[in-house]
């Protein structure tokens, strides 16, 4: 018996029934077999070894495809699993899945991993990878499965294999070497394929994200296709923990989380907190410049408040603690979104008034595991840009596109240049896990579509990836090292409208539901801010730096025209510091530089006599005599511009 197998060109080819995706490489070309990782069948990755039963559309994918790098890392997990093995047979396996930035692997063991050990799981792998062992895939019913890993111990795996499969479906598992994994695939053909590796760090991580479960132990890794690619990650990594926000924000005095009040607390030092008044500024001026409104609203709620919204029952795990008060039960808000809705439905609105545009930097209260906190990026308490905006049909489209050009300017006048964007949409086949109408998901995810394509911005649609409540589009930036973060979000609601039963009389004199969509730019200040101190090392352009002149006299006589320097500077609002310290010269200048200031200003007799200011320019060797009032002027339209003008 046949079977056709339609290629991507579009020509089609008849094999044996129960043919593999290798043969059909092989069929190709040598050169495509010997490229070749993994397949595409009908759409679904496969194993190259894996029999083909019935007619399909194929696709072999090389290190050119994308897909096939995460087939690579995941091998890689199970080529660290099977190292971890050799070594310490007393291990038992959770999960290794593929990350984006390569893969990891949990391990209950009682004894601890140390980085010694992880240089020798690096050796272990090696060896594997010399011996070119297959990632041969396996069959097995699921009882005898179930009571192999009993047999050994490897709870994880039980539960997986209980979690995931039907009682009487035949599971499936691969084995490398002397590993043996419960695992749907795919996998790479061989370990001889994996050349470039990296065990990177460990980690505690509850069994099951439960504080009451075992404590496992992650191990991260990374792999690459070639050593060079590696090398590159790897400096990209040292380079990122020079960039650490945690760290440069301590150097530079910028904020502080207190021991005292509690973890994910952030306190803005006064360094920090002209940052972020620039920021708040900044987003409050473009808001009025957009038709927004600008609202407040309080940090606590009544708990029906959160029963209305879905809060109660949906995220109430992430929301502080009940608070008892005099006359109800109160929570601290997670979410302003309920707060801006109760101002939309506190007046009847015609559909003349709409959009309606409301805009807050709102502070917001999350409860996070202790585990996930990290410096400004994962907080408890942190401010939103958050907006929301209430408008007809037919006018949702052209807000997306407004919300869309707003991301951009953000991101573009913090210094982002480059983005990626992404869509994520419903699953029609899951209608349980999603609320709306087919005809409301129809127009929520043409309207993102048909903005994103109007502003020719390129985007990847994610299936299924959706909230419960709408679609959204996620803008992710890339900072200077490479890296993606996840800050902006236009997003959906077909939810909240409903449970407040939000209206706007039409033009036909009836009642209407207003559509109603969720935005931050932001994201948060406090990540957002994170995000700007690793990108820019703590060396922020002139605009945002909290001090962005020092006038240094050279001595005590001196004083008096660096004091008239400073005050020319801060008659057009620069924020400017005289450095009158009984100090040697270069201990002083070699302090501010550190302290990354734009512009140190040194003035002399030579300087006094002729109004000139000897400026030395943050990452330039060379210094210049300039003219007080051209100074002036340069670090005017720098701060106007919001450019840099340190390159």
């Amino acid at each position: 018996m046949t079977i056709q197998i339609k290629l991507p060109d579009g020509s089609s080819k008849e094999f044996p029934k129960g043919a593999t995706a290798l043969d059909v490489a092989k069929s190709i070309s040598p050169r495509l077999a010997d490229a070749a990782l993994a397949a595409k069948s009908n759409g679904d990755l496969i194993d190259l070894t894996r029999p083909l039963e019935s007619d399909t559309e194929l696709r072999i994918l090389t290190e050119k495809d994308p897909e096939a790098l995460g087939v690579f890392r995941h091998s890689s997990a199970h080529l660290l699993a099977a190292a971890v093995l050799e070594l310490f047979p007393e291990t038992k396996l959770g999960h290794g899945p593929a990350t984006e930035e390569g893969f990891f692997y949990d391990f209950y063991r009682p004894t601890p991993f140390t980085p010694d050990d992880l240089l020798e799981i690096e050796k272990k792998m090696q060896e594997l990878v010399e011996q070119n062992l297959p990632y041969a895939r396996e069959f097995l019913p699921r009882t005898e499965g179930l009571e192999k890993f009993k047999a050994e111990g490897d709870f994880m795996k039980c539960h997986f294999i209980e979690q995931f499969t039907k009682p009487d479906e035949t599971i499936s598992i691969y084995k490398t070497g002397k590993f043996t994994d419960f695992c749907r695939g795919p996998h790479i053909p061989a370990t001889g394929r994996i050349k470039a590796f990296k065990l990177t760090n460990l980690s505690g991580a509850y069994w099951l994200g439960d504080e009451k479960n075992q404590q496992l132990q992650r191990i991260y890794g990374t792999s690459f296709y070639s050593k060079k690619d590696l090398e590159s990650y790897l400096r990209n990594i040292e380079e990122a923990k020079k960039r650490d926000h945690r760290v440069i924000g301590k150097q530079l005095d910028l904020f502080s989380i207190q021991e005292l009040a509690g973890p994910g607390l952030i306190f803005w030092h006064p360094k920090g907190g002209i940052i972020r008044k620039e920021m708040e500024d900044w987003m409050r001026e473009e808001y009025l410049k957009r038709g927004y409104s600008l609202v407040h609203t309080p940090h606590v709620a009544r708990r029906q408040l959160w029963q209305t919204s879905g809060h109660e029952g949906y995220y109430s795990q992430n929301m502080f603690d009940v608070m008892e008060l005099d006359d109800a039960e109160y929570r601290m808000k997670p979410m302003n979104c309920p707060f801006h809705i109760l101002i939309y439905k506190d007046t009847l609105r015609s559909y003349r008034d709409l959009p309606v545009r409301l805009g807050e930097l709102g502070t917001v209260y999350r409860y996070e595991r202790s585990g996930v906190m990290h410096g400004l990026l994962r907080v408890r308490g942190f401010t939103q840009d958050d907006a929301h905006i209430f408008c007809t049909p037919s006018q949702i489209e052209d807000e997306i596109v407004g919300c869309i050009d707003f991301a951009v300017a953000t991101l573009n006048t913090f210094g982002f240049e480059k983005f990626q964007v992404e869509l994520s949409t419903w699953n029609p086949d899951d209608r349980k896990n999603f609320l709306g109408t087919d005809e409301q998901w129809a127009l929520a995810n043409g309207s993102l579509e048909n903005a994103l394509k109007r502003k020719n911005i390129e985007y990847k649609t994610i299936p299924g990836e959706a909230a419960f409540y709408g679609p959204k589009i996620d803008v992710k930036l890339v900072d200077a090292i490479g890296r993606l973060w996840q800050l902006s979000t236009v997003q959906f609601d077909f939810s909240l409208p409903q449970r407040f039963d939000l209206e706007y009389v039409g033009e036909d004199g009836q009642r209407h539901q207003p559509l109603m969509v969720h935005r931050a730019l932001y994201g948060s200040i406090e990540r957002f801010f994170g995000v700007l101190i690793e990108h820019y090392a703590g060396a922020f352009p002139v605009w945002l730096s909290p001090v962005q002149t020092v006038v240094i006299p050279i001595s005590e006589r001196h004083i008096e025209y660096g004091q008239k320097v400073a005050d020319a500077l801060k008659a057009i609002g620069a924020r400017v510091a005289v450095d009158g310290r009984n100090e040697k010269m270069n201990s002083k200048i070699r302090e501010h530089s550190m302290q990354k200031v734009p512009f140190l200003l040194v003035v002399g007799d030579k300087e006094a006599e002729v109004g000139k200011v000897n400026v030395r320019t943050r990452g330039k060797e060379k210094t210049e005599d300039v003219d007080l009032g051209n100074f002036v002027e340069r670090l005017k339209t720098l701060i106007a511009e919001k450019k840099s003008g340190l390159d």
